[in-house]
């Protein structure tokens, strides 16, 4: 079977986090994603990042990029952008997160680019959105993490705000600027007619917020850090500390409270009048906790997860190599084989997108400007000569 992106080709004006990421996920579903490097300032920071990097390339990099080409383009210069309208009149999007409003003064936009390919779909990925007093300033998931309300809710009550672990909001927008991206191009190949699509991290943070927006917006709720990183709402779901480490529990449905209390030999609670009902256990939180974390306390984690695990959705709170050696996690494939031409073979997360009966690329990224030869000659038809004087120029 085909891999279902095979026949859109989407040209990449991004770097580090949450562009890549997008340009990734269309790049695993058979995409042809052509990453756009300035030649002048060595192409994206990423490639830098250490612990790992070598040779203008890093593991940080091969994370947000794989199966990616790389072209070294000048936007700056006029014959760089005559070489991105000419790339633009064979493509069918391009994304841009570049720093706030620089996608538009490069003419990396719909008004720019109509007169070149009407059909093309333009995406800008920012941190405050196209429009607003913030549009044109620079932002990255740390700050909107804070800007958002995140960090509020994040992290231990006694202790400081906290953002989360890993870049969640790049992440989440890097896939609604992918979702952006395909929803324009399957427009534009029914009409005709390309647009702009405007994707922010600030405004995913605030869509992820959800029930707790609509809590606050409407019922004035004040959400809170939670001990034990625990639900505002609903009791029991959170961490407890078992007799060796700790232990995540989400009872979200009656049924999983009755089989608590029976897998943990405290059947007196389940019958208790003050813990019946979600409402109840909400009211009597406090009253109810100290006896589970007691019980909890008594048991290993292991211990805890065979009374537990097919009867109330748990988990153990893992470290990042323990998640990624969990049975499950290999049995979905989720680790893909990487051959790369410096680090060898890379052993990487694969696309959450599964397709049944597609094998995904696995490609590594390329190296900087490894394609900008092929594509100028075979997609555009320049010849060797004005390659030649494009390089000689820093155009390339």
């Amino acid at each position: 079977m085909r891999l279902p992106l095979e026949n859109v080709r989407i040209l990449a004006v991004d770097q580090f986090g949450a562009g890549p990421f997008g340009t990734m996920m269309l790049a695993d579903l058979g995409a042809e994603v052509i990453k756009i490097e300035d030649p002048a300032t060595g192409g994206d920071v990423s490639r830098y990042v250490p612990p790992y990097a070598v040779e203008q390339d890093s593991l940080y990099y091969q994370s947000f990029n794989r199966g990616k080409k790389s072209i070294t383009l000048n936007l700056k210069t006029a014959a760089g952008r005559e070489i991105l309208h000419r790339l633009v009149k064979v493509s069918d999007g391009l994304l841009c997160n570049l720093r706030g409003d620089s996608w538009r003064r490069l003419g990396l936009n719909y008004d720019a680019l109509k007169g070149t390919n009407p059909r093309i779909v333009c995406c800008s990925l920012t941190a405050y959105g196209a429009t607003g007093p913030r549009a044109a300033e620079p932002g990255y998931d740390y700050l909107v993490q804070g800007y958002a309300g995140y960090m509020s809710i994040t992290g231990s009550p006694d202790g400081p705000p906290e953002k989360c672990g890993v870049s969640v909001i790049d992440h989440a927008a890097g896939f609604a600027a992918a979702l952006g991206l395909v929803a324009g191009v399957l427009r534009a190949r029914a009409t005709g007619e390309g647009c702009d699509v405007d994707v922010s991290l600030l405004d995913t943070a605030v869509s992820m917020l959800s029930y707790l927006a609509i809590w606050s917006l409407n019922r004035d709720h004040q959400a809170v850090r939670m001990p034990g990183s625990a639900h505002q709402t609903l009791v029991p779901v959170q961490t407890f500390e078992t007799r060796d480490a700790y232990l995540v529990i989400f009872c979200g449905k009656e049924h999983f409270w009755q089989e608590l209390c029976s897998a943990l030999d405290l059947p007196a609670l389940a019958e208790d009048p003050r813990f019946r009902t979600f409402k109840l256990r909400y009211q009597h939180r406090e009253e109810l906790l100290p006896l589970l974390e007691q019980r909890l306390r008594q048991r290993t984690t292991a211990e805890w997860l065979h009374r537990l695990e097919g009867r109330v959705p748990c988990a153990p709170v893992n470290t990042i190599a323990q998640g990624l050696a969990d049975p499950q996690v290999r049995a979905r494939e989720m680790i893909v084989e990487v051959d790369h031409p410096i680090f060898g073979s890379i052993k990487e997360v694969g696309s959450p997108i599964k397709i049944v009966g597609v094998d995904g690329p696995a490609a590594p990224a390329s190296a900087l400007g490894a394609d900008t030869t092929t594509i100028l000659g075979r997609y555009l038809s320049y010849d060797d000569d004005e390659i030649a004087r494009f390089r000689a120029a820093g155009v390339i």
